[in-house]
């Protein structure tokens, strides 16, 4: 599995100063070599000035709760997330990451309880992305696989509990909502940890009887 490696890329903003300023010297010397008629002080300059316009290619930026996934020619090479202008091989690939906090909300599903009663429960689930490496490449897309599996896991959880308590000492979903919540946190971790990302609070959204059943369970 392929685990997040921190890349300290050199601060941009003096070679952003550094670099224009070599342009124009590097210019200067190419109008020299042109007058004086030197085919090899015009061929440096000119390949000098093309190496200095491909450096330039090499600045990127990196914003707060962000990160910057770099690759060289398909090889993860490391993940810049220190906000701000940076420098780095202009051949490195970049892809922006959001290591941001996010909701999610699922559709309200309709799943039998425990006891075989049919009932639509939904969740909230707060999310970041902690590993960048393993959201860019452990998943086909962590977005999708976030909401995928939270599903999945607010479907099984839901199945293994009833409704409401018929005895003493049972759990149920209406019940016991924290700790419900608790163990559906733990279980969509389970699911989206090899996908780099941290699960912060999942709790149910909604809950209720489904339709056909509602007035006989109410007046019950």
């Amino acid at each position: 599995m392929l685990r997040e490696q921190l890349r300290r890329s050199p601060k941009g903003i003096p070679l952003l100063v550094l670099f224009p300023l070599a342009m124009v010297a590097d210019f200067l010397w190419l109008i020299a070599a042109i007058r004086a008629e030197s085919p090899w002080a015009i061929i440096t300059a000119v390949l000098l000035l093309v190496l200095l316009g491909v450096m330039l290619g090499g600045f990127f930026r990196v914003a707060p709760n962000e990160a910057q996934v770099l690759q060289l020619f398909g090889r993860y090479v490391g993940s810049v997330r220190e906000p701000g202008l940076h420098w780095d091989n202009p051949f490195f690939t970049k892809a922006k990451l959001s290591t941001r906090i996010r909701n999610f909300e699922t559709t309200k599903l309709k799943v039998n309880d425990n006891h075989g009663n049919p009932i639509e429960i939904g969740t909230v689930v707060v999310w970041r992305v902690i590993d960048s490496a393993e959201a860019s490449f452990e998943v086909d897309d962590y977005k999708n696989f976030v909401a995928v599996q939270s599903e999945a896991a607010l479907r099984n959880l839901a199945t293994g509990y009833p409704y409401d308590a018929h005895s003493e000492g049972e759990m149920s979903l209406s019940g016991n909502t924290a700790d419900i919540s608790e163990r559906l946190r733990g279980e969509i971790q389970d699911r989206l940890g090899k996908a780099g990302v941290e699960v912060i609070e999942a709790r149910i959204s909604h809950l209720a009887y489904a339709q056909e059943i509602a007035a006989a369970m109410l007046q019950r």
